[in-house]
């Protein structure tokens, strides 16, 4: 274990605070290869969490998996003008392979539509073969020059869900479910408020039609984009023969999606809920729940409450509990001998686990078990009575607590004022920043004005639900008529 000197605070500096927290509590690592990283076990244990989740949700609508391969030709690239732009100055390439120059070089994956749209181009005869929905577990490698772990990585783990239609509108409508399941994810699963919302033309993927995306704010008010949702049209599908005899008996070209989120996820969650004593986790994604404590003095006590210890985590875990998931209680004992209980707590603390129970012989006296939360450190005795029912209740509440704190959070850091000037604009950025809510004329060019001149951009035009009461009615730059209300600010 990493040594006891306190973090960087997150006032002090929340970069720094940032990189202590994911090496301290011992998510990640560095690599030898510059820019990659080792997923350690407690991080790869979240990360297994949200594939389980994430997995159950696309499963439920229709969705399997495959996998496809890591290498892909480099003319594949070309094929989309759009999609080869945006990825080429990212791209690995091999050029050699078992001591020879290859015929044709390959690009490691640094997303997978142009090998999948190939592959669904061969299984696509009729309209009787759509819908396909493919979704696949995978690494990918894109080259990044500044990188930060978990947030940007030279390789890093995703999903990435490939799907083939019919019709625009059942592609659209296939765009707006994941998305909703995307939400749905961030909220409940990771206890991380998100805004819905449509990227610009300069902000959406290479190659699609159009780019939805989740948003949330981290603590230093900076807003990560956390999953997007492309409708890519029919762009791939032309660049890559996808047709498909339709019902009347003509050829047409198939409608794609494509989404995905990745491990940048585990560095959202890190930001949007830890403080200056370590990692603060979400039950639900929380690899370890509940850590037991057992306290003694002397060996004859130790031999008690370690054995009452490993009890009460059978009680714990004696089966599932009702919490929203198929999942038992994971509960740890830690009956480790020459060290101290506060060394102890520190340690658990650090690594962010949601609920400590203390155990000494006085709380066996009293038929009771002493708790201590992680996410506000709230202490309290809970009786042994109907211990495996109080427990989930209070990381239930734990989880709905960590989400309302994040919610109310982001609500207090968001801006909207419907004379907002660009001075005033440039104020908030250069100080404590946060999501601006103002007017936009359409102009791209204003967008990279401000994105020059602030470092801010536009996170997205927000849902309905997101929008302002009153509407903003003058672009924030120009004063011309605003053409949308969009949501400015500074990004990871």
């Amino acid at each position: 274990m990493a040594d006891d000197k306190k973090l960087t605070t997150r006032a002090e500096d929340f970069s720094a605070w940032y990189n202590e927290l994911i090496l301290r509590a011992e998510l990640a690592d560095y690599s030898p290869v510059k820019g990659s990283m080792v997923i350690r076990p407690n991080g790869y244990g979240v990360w297994e969490l949200m594939q389980r989740a994430l997995d159950d949700m696309f499963k439920e609508t229709g969705h399997r998996n495959a996998y496809f391969p890591l290498f892909i030709p480099q003319s594949f690239l070309a094929k989309e003008a759009q999609h080869v732009e945006g990825f080429a100055p990212e791209t690995a390439v091999v050029t050699h392979g078992g001591g020879k120059e290859l015929e044709e070089p390959l690009v490691v994956r640094p997303t997978s539509e142009t090998i999948i749209y190939h592959m669904y181009a061969k299984w696509v005869q009729s309209y009787r073969d759509l819908p396909i929905l493919i979704n696949q577990w995978a690494n990918v490698v894109r080259w990044e020059m500044r990188t930060r772990l978990f947030l940007r990585t030279l390789e890093f783990l995703w999903q990435e869900g490939h799907t083939a239609h019919a019709t625009h509108d059942d592609a659209e409508a296939e765009t707006l479910k994941i998305l909703g399941i995307y939400r749905t994810f961030a909220e409940q699963f990771m206890a991380m408020p998100v805004i819905t919302g449509l990227k610009t033309e300069s902000e959406k993927f290479a190659g699609a039609l159009r780019t939805y995306c989740i948003e949330a704010m981290m603590q230093d008010n900076k807003a990560l984009q956390a999953g997007t949702s492309h409708n890519l049209g029919q762009n791939f599908a032309k660049a890559f023969d996808l047709k498909f005899q339709t019902e009347t008996g003509e050829m047409a070209h198939a409608w794609n999606t494509s989404w995905g989120v990745s491990t940048r996820l585990i560095g959202g969650m890190v930001m949007t809920h830890s403080d200056d004593n370590g990692l603060v986790t979400p039950p639900l994604l929380a690899p370890i729940e509940v850590v037991i404590v057992p306290i003694w003095k002397s060996d004859d006590e130790r031999a008690r409450m370690v054995e009452a210890a490993h009890k009460l985590k059978a009680e714990l875990t004696g089966g599932v509990v009702d919490r929203g998931t198929r999942r038992k209680l994971s509960v740890h004992v830690d009956d480790r001998d020459g060290m101290r209980s506060g060394a102890k707590y520190y340690e658990w603390e650090l690594r962010g686990v949601p609920l400590r129970l203390e155990l000494g012989p006085k709380d066996l006296e009293k038929h009771s078990v002493f708790s201590a939360r992680r996410d506000t450190r709230a202490k309290a005795a809970i009786p042994m009575a109907g211990i495996r029912d109080a427990v989930a209740a209070l990381l239930t509440t734990i989880q709905a607590d960590m989400f309302a704190a994040a919610k109310a959070r982001r609500e207090a850091n968001s801006i909207r004022d419907p004379n907002m000037t660009y001075a005033k604009f440039r104020e908030i950025m250069e100080g404590a920043g946060g999501f601006v809510y103002a007017g936009w004329n359409g102009d791209p060019a204003i967008e990279a004005k401000v994105k020059e001149e602030t470092k801010a951009t536009i996170r997205c035009i927000p849902d309905p639900e997101f929008r302002s009461p009153e509407a903003p009615a003058k672009c924030l730059v120009t004063g011309e008529p605003a053409k949308h209300e969009v949501v400015w600010a500074k990004a990871y």
